[in-house]
């Protein structure tokens, strides 16, 4: 019986106990139960408080960039996110869709004048644009709206500029109407050596920046001059940091690269006076370098005082070298384009003396050219007496002299010996000497010297037996010219510097270099002498610097002479 007993307590005791420990249990789950949902209650209020704080931040950054863009855009507003891709054209002109032009024209965006925009580029991964002056951000002017719709077409200025290269992504970009104040001034560095060199460079920048409407610092511009590319970053520009170019004077400064570096086109070398300078050129290869014809050098040559010597010699066996000489605004001469041109075997020189109409006070390029194998060579340039000459240069007038006294011509060589010799002089001449009997030739040889002595059958010209491979080759081999014409050498230079329409000529009124083209389709102007781009440039208009009227540029020298009566 008391066994029973203490099992029932035993057991009514444990089930008292799990009863307790189920009620703790269900205490603890409710606690954190409760704790859970206040939790969850926090997040939730937290992350709509986030939200809340997010959109209030997006309109507010929405206002600041309205009121911006209304700044910017002298109460103007206009800014759409477009695809890009290019199109092939010049300057910094873009092509907007036709939907942007009645945006624009609605509000009155026409009535402020030239149109400019900022293009931001759009990253889309994360949906932000992109504001580095290096890359990602430019300024531009509109060309035409006939873009497709959704697209902005973009030139090579302007894509290169703001989108790196090898970015095969869809490019978006935001457009956006801006003012931008004229430009007064403008610091630009070239990235390339050389470009001082072109004659009248800041004509040629002129020429470029006439294309374009804006500058924005940071961006490169390209200049294309003939054959040769240069690019120029914009460092500096006043009075802020992204200007308009248009209808404005503008002060440019221009600097050399930081770090010069020559690449694969053309560089001139400068060449002193005495000063030689040696160099290795590869087979159909040039080096180029420039010296300068100063007054002082020049009044000397006009006064048959000095002449102007140009050597080359090959210090290579084996291998031969080629002279070519040319005056700015020719930079770089050519087999096919140059004034001056030596092909002799062995050391060459050119001589430039008073005598010589294309000589004159300014700056020459001389180029070396390969015209067989590796050669090591030394240039120079020198002025040498004039009245130093060399025996036997009076052969002539001494033969003439010798004729007055009592003399009697050879029979063999032509030439007057006192009669007193005659029979020794002609037994001797007779036996050494050979007269050359080609026609118009009648040089008197020494017999173991005829043998080298030939003349070229195609022009007559008398040369070495070891030169008249070369001769064949340089000045009877047929050329062919880009613009489908094929001549021998020398017609050939002659056609490139006169009448070739893809011979580059320096324009008389913008100073840039540009193909000559065909005739000028204006009869008056072809009168005149103009180029197909002469007629076309000197069309432009500019202020007449006596009365203020607007005169084009070809037709301004009338102008002076039948209104203000100047020469």
């Amino acid at each position: 019986m008391e066994f029973e007993l203490r099992r029932a307590r035993e057991k009514l005791e444990k089930e008292q106990k799990d009863r307790k420990e189920r009620a703790r249990l269900k205490l603890e789950k409710e606690r954190k139960a409760r704790q859970e949902a206040l939790l969850q209650r926090q997040a939730i209020e937290e992350a709509q408080r986030e939200r809340r704080l997010i959109a209030a931040e997006a309109e507010t950054k929405a206002k600041l960039l309205e009121e911006e863009n209304l700044i910017a855009g002298r109460g103007i507003a206009f800014s759409r996110i477009l695809e890009a891709i290019p199109y092939q054209g010049n300057g910094d002109k873009i092509k907007l869709p036709p939907s942007s032009f009645q945006e624009l024209s609605e509000k009155e965006a026409f009535d402020k004048g030239p149109l400019h925009f900022s293009l931001s580029l759009i990253h889309q991964e994360t949906s932000s644009i992109t504001q580095n002056a290096e890359k990602g951000l430019t300024h531009a002017g509109v060309l035409e709206f006939s873009a497709t719709e959704g697209y902005v077409e973009l030139p090579p200025h302007c894509w290169n500029n703001l989108i790196s290269s090898g970015d095969a992504n869809p490019t978006l970009v935001e457009v956006r109407y801006v003012w931008l104040p004229k430009g007064t001034y403008a610091k630009l560095q070239a990235a390339e050596i050389g470009f001082s060199d072109i004659p009248n460079h800041k004509a040629v920048l002129e020429t470029i920046l006439r294309q374009h409407a804006t500058l924005s610092q940071g961006d490169i511009l390209t200049v294309n001059y003939g054959v040769l590319t240069y690019h120029l970053r914009v460092l500096d520009l006043k009075p802020s940091s992204s200007v308009s170019v248009l209808e404005t004077d503008i002060e440019v400064d221009i600097i050399g690269p930081d770090s010069p570096k020559e690449g694969d086109q053309y560089v001139l070398k400068p060449l002193l006076l005495g000063k030689p300078e040696v160099g290795v050129v590869n087979e159909g290869s040039y080096s180029y370098y420039k010296f300068t014809v100063g007054d002082d050098s020049f009044r000397q040559i006009s006064s048959k005082e000095t002449k102007l010597v140009v050597n080359l010699e090959s210090q290579t066996l084996e291998a031969d070298i080629d002279l070519y000489v040319s005056k700015h605004p020719l930079l770089f001469p050519t087999v096919h384009q140059h004034m001056w041109s030596s092909h002799d075997v062995g050391a060459k020189a050119l001589v430039f003396s008073s005598e010589d109409q294309n000589l004159g006070p300014g700056t020459y390029s001389v180029g070396v050219f390969g015209f067989k194998g590796m050669s090591k060579y030394q240039l120079s340039i020198e002025l040498k007496d004039a009245s130093k000459e060399k025996p036997g240069q009076h052969a002539v007038s001494s033969s003439l002299s010798a004729a007055a006294a009592d003399s009697v011509e050879c029979s063999n060589c032509k030439r007057y010996v006192p009669s007193r010799s005659i029979a020794l002089h002609e037994a001797y001449c007779s036996r050494n000497n050979v007269v050359c009997g080609h026609a118009g030739c009648g040089i008197v040889l020494r017999i173991e010297e005829a043998k080298n002595h030939v003349h070229c059958e195609k022009c007559g010209k008398a040369l070495h037996s070891g030169e008249i491979e070369k001769h064949l080759k340089v000045f009877h081999e047929p050329l062919s010219c880009p613009c489908g014409i094929t001549l021998e050498k020398e017609q050939m230079v002659q056609h490139k510097s006169m009448h070739c329409p893809l011979r580059l000529v320096t324009c008389r009124f913008c100073g840039d270099m540009v193909q000559a083209g065909s005739s000028a389709s204006d009869a008056r102007d072809r009168i005149r002498g103009l180029t197909e781009h002469e007629s076309l440039c000197g069309s432009r208009t500019t202020p007449c610097d006596s009365c203020g009227r607007s005169v084009m540029l070809k037709d301004m020298d009338i102008h002076q002479v039948a209104v203000h009566q100047k020469n």
